[in-house]
Order: C-alpha cells, then structure tokens, then sequence
C-alpha cells in the first residue's frame, strides 16, 4: 500500500533534451531552423568569397552583422499619433519594435524642440535580420515603380550599404488602405567587409539586385 502511494505522487521524469526540441509533430522547433539565406550563405557565399579574395581563413569572408532601418516622422510634431502609427508600421515590416528617434538640437524655423521625437528606427541581427533581407531583395524591391536595379555604388567606403525607399508601401505586411500615407525610409546594411568592393561582391552573391552598368 505504501509503495502505492509512493508511485502515485512520483513525478514523471523531465524528456530528453532532442525530444524537448520538437514540436508535437516531430519536427524541430521552429527558433532551431537557419534561416534560407544564412544557410546559402555558409553552403555557397562563403566560399566563393574566399577564392574570389583568397582568404586563408575562412573567418576572413565578409558577412551581415545587423540591418538598420531608419524613418523619419517630421510631421508627428503636430500629431503624436502620427509616430505611434509611423512605429507601428515600422514594427510590422519588420517584426520587432522601434524605438523613436529623438532631435539632438532645436531649430526655431522649423519649430523643433530639443528632445522631440522626429523619427523611429530598429535594428535587426541573427535571424530576424536574414529573414529581413530575404523579403526585403525577393519581395519588396522588385515591387519598387520602374524598378531597373538598385544603385551598386551607395557604400560608405567601409563595405556598407544604405538604400533609399520612397514608399513602404513595397513591404507586403504593409496594407495601404489602412495607413495614412505612404512613407519613406533609409536601410542600412552593416557587414564586416573592409573595402566597398568586398562588401559589394558579397551583396551580389546574397542575391542583391544591384543594376547592371
């Protein structure tokens, strides 16, 4: 009888860490799957840059650190939600919240106020970041007007990359007849390149649609 009881309030023992890691379907979790194009990154990009620059080591082949995405809300002076509407835009294309971006000094002409929030940006790393980027050359830009290719010569000097978009519109997570209007907005794109050529070679292979010359 007592062995009874003792078995009745035994605890079921804790699974297995491999079997932890799977849905019920069987499947891994869904945190544990690499993102498409990091995954053509390490398959293909990567050694492809090493012979293209010949690297020794493979730690030498530039790759993505973060993405910047920056917009500006000048006219959420006059309307605070304005740049809650502005930030939760941003939020949806890119699937993590903003913080505002604050005016670093006043200006009477334009009737700013140190401290007023006049923008809104985010920055994106790890898989957020690969996820980004792949709707962002496979989706979006080809949704760009007239679009004939993006300009392959706006890098910093450093193998950074900053593209212009006029309208958000692009984004498809973007539904436009339930904003107030469309919105322009700069994406940054940090790498570890040392030189515009190695950060350009390295955009080409990653499937950035650069206009031909």
């Amino acid at each position: 009888m007592a062995d009874e009881k003792k078995d009745k309030g035994a605890k079921a023992p804790k699974p297995s860490a491999p079997a932890a890691a799977k849905d019920k379907g069987g499947k891994k979790a869904k945190g544990d799957v690499k993102p498409r194009l990091a995954k053509h990154y390490d398959d293909n990009v990567r050694a492809a840059l090493m012979k293209r620059f010949g690297y020794k080591s493979a730690m030498q082949a530039p790759r993505l650190v973060k993405i910047v995405l920056n917009m500006g809300v000048g006219d959420a002076l006059a309307d605070q939600k304005v740049m809650d509407a502005a930030m939760n835009e941003l939020g949806q294309i890119s699937g993590q919240r903003p913080s505002k971006r604050l005016a670093k000094k006043s200006i009477s002409n334009f009737k700013l106020r140190e401290g007023v929030a006049i923008g809104c940006a985010v920055t994106l790393r790890g898989a957020r970041m690969w996820e980004f980027y792949d709707r962002l050359v496979n989706v979006a830009v080809p949704r760009i007007r007239d679009f004939r290719g993006l300009n392959s010569r706006s890098f910093d000097g450093r193998g950074n990359y900053t593209m212009g978009v006029q309208e958000h519109i692009i984004f498809p997570e973007i539904n436009i007849e339930k904003i107030a209007k469309p919105r322009g907005m700069d994406i940054t794109i940090v790498t570890t390149a040392k030189t515009d050529e190695e950060g350009r070679e390295l955009l080409k292979l990653m499937n950035m649609p650069f206009r031909q010359r």
